[in-house]
């Protein structure tokens, strides 16, 4: 399918690895070019390095933290006016409610709810000037099924839900559309780190601990990066202009519901 999206622009953060590189691939290879982001230049490179060479399409690199302020303003002056923007960030550490303090909640909600919320307000006025614009948020399958040890996520994430619920409908009318990707458990660094934590805590071989988890997920399996970023690549696209404010899950059926 010819996605319409051909020479466009998008910002994508944390797009080194991961469901981030998943999305950059996927919007190059519909011909977009990228200002990628995350925090570590090295890896960050190889992978625009391997998104030209594979694609042909233009890629920018900006090595820096895109929660803190400066690292905002780095990666805002860099990209320019952009068409998409696929916000994305590493969940907060798991832990137990007794274990968090305001300080754990204040770094989440910066990371998790601010730091979307600050690009989107620097970006969706270009966009609506313009008539069209594309925003995915990636955040949780927590947000519909929250997660015990991941509270800190749990919260952060789900206010970011609650914004763009209300958002995405007072910038449909210019269009742009602002929508949410909700991964459930994926093959990435996050799923391998959890993981490895079941493993400590259970003190059983990180296979069976992987094994625990595919048990929960009808699919029988992870999720990969690839078939999560074809996703929003679908959501940056000409034919999603009909789509505004909705969290699509992609879980392999984890989350038990009729609607």
């Amino acid at each position: 399918m010819d996605l319409g999206i051909k020479g466009k622009r998008a910002l994508v953060c944390a797009a080194s690895k991961g469901l981030g590189r998943g999305c950059a691939e996927a919007l190059a290879e519909a011909g977009v070019a990228l200002v990628l982001n995350a925090r570590g230049a090295s890896a960050l490179e190889e992978t625009a390095q391997a998104i030209r060479a594979r694609y042909g399409v233009e890629v920018t690199t900006v090595a820096a933290d895109i929660t803190s302020e400066a690292g905002r303003a780095q990666v805002l002056a860099a990209a320019g006016p952009v068409d998409i923007l696929v916000t994305n960030a590493g969940g907060p550490p798991p832990g137990m409610w007794s274990d968090w303090e305001r300080e754990d909640f204040i770094r989440a909600l910066d990371a998790n709810m601010l730091t979307p919320i600050a690009l989107m307000k620097a970006l969706l006025p270009g966009m609506m000037a313009q008539g069209w614009g594309r925003v995915i948020n990636i955040t949780s399958a927590s947000v519909r099924a929250p997660i015990g040890v991941l509270g800190l996520s749990n919260a952060a994430r789900s206010g970011l839900t609650g914004y763009v619920a209300g958002t995405a409908r007072q910038v449909a009318p210019q269009g742009v559309t602002i929508n949410n990707l909700l991964p459930g458990i994926h093959d990435t660094d996050r799923a391998a780190a959890l993981d490895g934590a079941v493993m400590q805590a259970q003190g059983i071989p990180l296979d069976e601990a992987r094994a625990q988890r595919m048990a929960t997920i009808p699919a029988r399996r992870y999720g990969t990066a690839a078939e999560f970023g074809a996703a929003c690549a679908f959501l940056a696209s000409q034919h999603a202009g009909f789509i505004v404010g909705q969290n699509l899950l992609l879980d392999g059926g984890a989350f038990h519901s009729t609607v």
